[in-house]
């Protein structure tokens, strides 16, 4: 068989920036085995495999080098970035349009910016969010990380880290410094085993400069599914973003995560929060670009 792929830069706005995703746009015929070859073959952190299923509405399965996963936000903007610059979704010229995304969690709803008829960037709709608190002893994580209590926090006052989901299960982390942030030291192995212990899939570790910044930094770890450290992660931001609101550190409704520069890879996830009744409403997203296309044969 043969497929076309494309490889797109997602979170950024340049070549070699934001977190690299595979695209396979026609993958109705490709079965779930030969997915993940495809996926371990590439060789990013994930690649997403797409099935048209009417004008604007799409599923998507999403794999690492390893396994399945259930949503990527990266991954979802890739997609959707590729879907508009392709054909696959018919564009306007200015506004925005709604796209769905069909996933293993559900639907979920993808806002397409255009400007001039093209899109200028895409906004992703989380999962429900779950708040899980934290079933361990902080220590052993902290052991983990290298980190220890005086470490963990924002400015001079601590904030207990917390399990949260907005479609996959992030540990949050809140780091004081930005040096140790920047300088943290992981065992992979050991961390993989914690994460399968506590049933998450990733832990995100960030600094907040300082109380209502516009900004936050961040970083990305997943050694249970195979990336030991993504330059972007949308869905973790999400996970992020509520975790600021609720703990009253943020006064606004959105924050730029810059994310990557450990990597070399730097990326802007803008995001976004809104009371939902009871609950509230995330958004992610930002800009994406095509580095590459070809057809794979196998």
């Amino acid at each position: 068989m043969e497929v076309n792929i494309f490889q797109v830069d997602a979170f950024s706005s340049k070549p070699f920036g934001g977190n690299p995703a595979i695209v396979v746009p026609n993958a109705k015929r490709i079965k779930e085995q030969d997915m993940q070859k495809i996926a371990n073959e590439m060789n990013v952190s994930e690649t997403a495999f797409v099935h048209q299923l009417d004008d604007d509405i799409f599923r998507v399965k999403f794999f690492t080098p390893v396994c399945e996963i259930d949503l990527c936000g990266h991954a979802t903007i890739a997609t959707f970035y590729t879907m508009a610059n392709k054909g696959y979704i018919k564009p306007i010229y200015n506004g925005t349009k709604i796209a769905t995304l069909v996933t293993n969690v559900g639907k979920l709803p993808v806002e397409l910016h255009y400007k001039n008829g093209q899109v200028e960037y895409i906004l992703m709709q989380q999962n429900q969010i779950k708040s899980c608190g934290l079933d361990m002893n902080i220590d052993d994580i902290l052991d983990i990380m290298n980190l220890r209590d005086e470490h963990i926090g924002i400015n001079d006052e601590f904030y207990a880290p917390e399990i949260i989901s907005t479609g996959l299960q992030d540990l949050i982390i809140p780091i004081r410094e930005k040096y140790k942030l920047d300088n943290i030291n992981v065992d992979f192995c050991s961390l993989s085993a914690a994460c399968r212990k506590l049933n998450i899939t990733r832990v995100h570790v960030f600094n907040l400069p300082k109380r209502n910044s516009d900004v936050v930094y961040a970083r990305n770890f997943a050694p249970l599914v195979g990336i030991d450290e993504e330059p972007a992660t949308g869905t973790a931001s999400g996970a992020l973003i509520y975790y600021l609101k609720k703990n009253d550190l943020i006064s606004s409704n959105m924050i730029t995560s810059l994310q990557g520069d450990s990597l070399k890879r730097p990326s802007k996830i803008y995001c976004f929060i809104e009371e939902d009744g009871d609950d509230y409403k995330v958004k992610v997203g930002g800009n994406a670009n095509i580095v590459m296309e070809g057809i794979l044969k196998y």
